[in-house]
C-alpha cells in the first residue's frame, strides 16, 4: 500500500514566521495531507524547527540568553502562529531537543564518510585571538568593495546585496563582530560532501529521470551543472558535535547547520515512532518503496532538497526512499515589496488573529499562492475575496437555505419527495454546473484552482436556489419547495466535506449546523455527485444553531491596515 510521508521545510528559529512562510511550504502541506487523509491514504505529516547555525548564535547572543533558551523561544512562537491557523502536525519537534537527532546526524556523518562520499581539506579562515574561535561570516563585519557600506557582513553586504568573501584583500577594516577586534588569517580543516562524485556515480542520471515542477526542474537543472563540493562542518560550539571517533582534530567542530537540518525529517519520525511505543516503525516510512516522499518548500530551499539532501540520503547507503515530489514555491510579497520583518514590511500575525478570520486567511493565503510565479498578498484582495468568495458564495448559501428551512420545517432538514428527486437531480447537476473535484487539483499540487473549484461548486448551489426560489414555491407548492431546501442542504453537506482540508473549523462548523455528529472529516471525501446516487440520507436531522460564517470587511478596516503597513515601513 502507498503511503505519503509530507514534509514542511523545517522554519528557522530566530524569529517569527511571515504569511510568505506560511503559503510557501506549511499551508499547501496541510491542505496535502488532510485532503489524502480524507481519501483514505496513509500519511505521515512532519515538521519542527531548525535550532543550529550562526544565525542563532548571533541573536542569542544579542539578546543575553542561552543558545537553547533562544531556540525554544522562537519554537513555542512559530508553533502558536500554526495553531492559530489550524495546521495539524503528526510530529512537531527541534534539531536541539529531539533525542533522536544529533545520534542520527552522526551516524549520517559516520556512513557517508565510511563510503567515500567525504573530502577533508585545509582552509584559511579568520581567528579572533581575543576571543579565541574561529570566525563565520555573519561574526565579521567590514567594508564592502562594492558599495563602501562599512558595516558589511562577511557573506553579504545588506546594502547592494552583494556576496561577500571575507578573505578577499578588497574586503577592508575587518573586524571581529564580537569584540571589535582585528582578526587573523589561521589554517583550519573541514570536512566536504563530494556532491561531484555523488553526481557522477547517481544523482546526475536520477535528477534527469525525475519528475519536477517546471519551476524547480529549470533551477535543478543549473545546479547539477554548478556543482562543487559542500563543506559539512563548522568551527563553532552550538550544533551537533562530529562523531567522537572521527579521525583528526575535531575539537570545536560541529556539523553545518544545512547538513543536520533535513536530517531532522528522519530523526522526527523515529521520535515520533518512539512516542508511539513502535522504535521501528519510522523505518516504513523511510526504508520502503511504497513511500512516496513530498517535500513542501520555498524557492530558496530548492537546492537543498532537490540535489543536497537527496545526494545525502543516498551516501548512507541504507536504502533510504528519495523525494517523489519537491512542489516547491515562488515567493510570496506583500503589498508590493518583499515580506521583511526588520524593515517593519509586514503583518504582525498576533494582531491579525485578534482582528480576523484565520480560517478566511487561510483561504485567501491558498488562493492566492506562489506555485508558478512571484504572488503577494494583497489587503484588497483579501477583502474582495472574504466579501465574494467567502461571504456571499459560501457564507450567504448555508445560512438562506438552512434559515429557511428551520423556519419552514421545525428545525430540521426536511425531505425530498421521489416525486421531485429526478427533476432536481437533473437540474443541480447539469444545469447549474460546471462543478468538479478539488481533490484532483490538491493531488495535482495546484492549490489556487483547487481553491476556485471551491468556491465554483458553492455558486452551483446557489444558482440552483436562485432558479428554484423555494421561498416562492413555499406558497404555491410547499412539497416541492421542501424537496428545493432538501436537495440544497445535501450540496451543503458535499460542500462541508470539500472545505475540510482548505478551513477546518469552518467545515465542521457547516456539519455542526446541518445537525450531523462527530467530525466532518471522518465521512471521508465525496465521490463526484451523480444523479440519483449522491444524496446521503441527512433528511430529517435536527438543525443546529445557524450562525454567520464570514463577517464581511469593510473599506474602513482595509484602510487601516495599509496605513498601519505603510507606517510601520516608514518608521525603519
Amino acid at each position: 500500500m502507498t503511503r505519503y510521508l509530507v514534509t514542511s521545510a523545517l522554519p528557522y528559529a530566530n524569529g517569527p514566521i511571515h504569511f510568505g512562510h506560511v503559503v510557501g511550504a506549511y499551508l499547501p502541506a496541510d491542505v496535502y495531507a488532510r485532503t489524502l487523509r480524507m481519501q483514505g491514504e496513509e500519511v505521515l505529516f512532519v515538521c519542527g524547527t531548525d535550532e543550529h547555525g550562526v544565525a542563532i548564535t548571533i541573536g542569542a547572543e544579542k539578546e543575553g540568553v542561552p543558545y537553547a533558551e533562544y531556540v525554544a523561544k522562537w519554537r513555542a512562537v512559530i508553533k502558536s502562529t500554526f495553531d492559530a491557523l489550524g495546521l495539524e502536525f503528526d510530529i512537531w519537534s527541534g534539531t536541539s531537543i529531539c533525542p533522536q537527532h544529533a545520534p542520527l546526524s552522526q551516524d549520517f556523518f559516520r556512513r557517508i564518510d565510511r563510503n567515500g562520499y567525504l573530502l577533508q581539506r585545509a582552509i584559511e579562515q579568520l581567528y579572533c585571538p581575543t576571543d579565541r574561535m574561529f570566525l563565520a561570516d555573519r561574526y565579521v563585519v567590514g567594508t564592502c568593495p562594492n558599495c563602501a557600506y562599512p558595516e558589511a557582513r562577511g557573506d553579504e553586504c545588506p546594502r547592494c546585496a552583494k556576496w561577500i568573501d571575507p578573505l578577499d584583500p578588497k574586503y577592508t577594516n575587518v573586524r571581529c563582530k564580537v569584540c571589535g577586534s582585528t582578526p587573523e588569517k589561521r589554517s583550519t580543516r573541514h570536512w566536504y560532501l563530494d556532491l561531484p562524485k555523488i553526481r557522477d556515480e547517481f544523482l546526475g542520471r536520477w535528477v534527469a529521470e525525475h519528475e519536477w515542477k517546471p519551476n524547480v526542474g529549470a533551477f535543478v537543472e543549473n545546479q547539477m551543472k554548478e556543482i562543487e563540493p559542500r563543506p559539512i562542518t563548522r568551527d563553532m560550539s552550538w550544533g551537533v558535535p562530529l562523531p567522537a571517533d572521527t579521525a583528526g582534530d575535531i575539537a570545536g567542530k560541529v556539523l553545518y547547520v544545512w547538513f543536520d537540518a533535513p536530517i531532522g525529517y528522519v530523526s522526527f519520525t523515529r521520535e515520533w515512532a518512539e512516542r508511539r511505543g513502535r522504535p521501528d516503525e519510522w523505518q516504513r516510512w523511510w526504508q520502503s518503496s511504497d513511500t512516496r516522499l513530498v517535500h513542501f518548500i520555498g524557492k530558496d530551499n530548492i537546492p537543498f532538497h532537490c540535489v543536497v539532501f537527496p545526494a545525502m540520503l543516498f551516501a548512507t547507503n541504507c536504502g533510504f526512499v528519495l523525494p517523489w515530489h519537491v512542489p516547491a514555491n515562488e515567493f510570496y510579497n506583500l503589498q508590493g515589496r518583499k515580506f521583511s520583518t526588520s524593515q517593519g514590511w509586514t503583518i504582525p500575525l498576533d494582531e491579525f488573529f485578534a482582528r480576523f478570520d484565520a480560517q478566511a486567511a487561510r483561504f485567501y493565503l491558498l488562493s492566492s499562492a506562489p506555485e508558478t510565479k512571484d504572488s503577494e498578498w494583497n489587503w484588497k484582495d483579501f477583502q474582495n475575496c472574504v466579501n465574494a468568495s467567502l461571504a456571499d458564495a459560501i457564507g450567504n448559501l448555508v445560512t438562506r437555505v438552512l434559515k429557511f428551512a428551520a423556519k419552514n420545517h421545525g428545525g430540521a432538514i426536511p425531505r425530498c419527495d421521489a416525486s421531485h428527486e429526478a427533476e432536481l437531480d437533473r437540474v443541480l447537476l447539469s444545469e447549474c454546473g460546471p462543478f468538479g473535484d478539488p481533490g484532483e487539483h490538491v493531488r495535482a499540487f495546484k492549490f489556487r484552482r483547487a481553491a476556485e473549484q471551491l468556491v465554483e461548486n458553492a455558486r452551483v448551489a446557489n444558482k440552483f436556489v436562485d432558479l428554484l426560489a423555494p421561498w416562492s414555491l413555499q406558497k404555491t407548492d410547499p412539497v416541492k419547495a421542501a424537496s428545493v431546501l432538501a436537495t440544497s442542504a445535501e450540496w451543503i453537506a458535499y460542500l462541508a466535506r470539500w472545505m475540510a482540508p482548505f478551513m477546518p473549523a469552518k467545515a465542521q462548523a457547516i456539519w455542526t449546523m446541518l445537525g450531523q455528529e462527530g467530525q466532518v472529516t471522518a465521512q471521508g471525501w465525496p465521490k463526484r455527485p451523480s444523479a440519483g446516487s449522491w444524496r446521503t440520507g441527512i433528511a430529517g436531522s435536527k438543525l443546529g444553531e445557524v450562525v454567520g460564517l464570514f463577517p464581511k470587511l469593510d473599506d474602513k478596516q482595509i484602510l487601516a491596515e495599509i496605513a498601519a503597513l505603510e507606517a510601520r515601513g516608514a518608521g525603519h
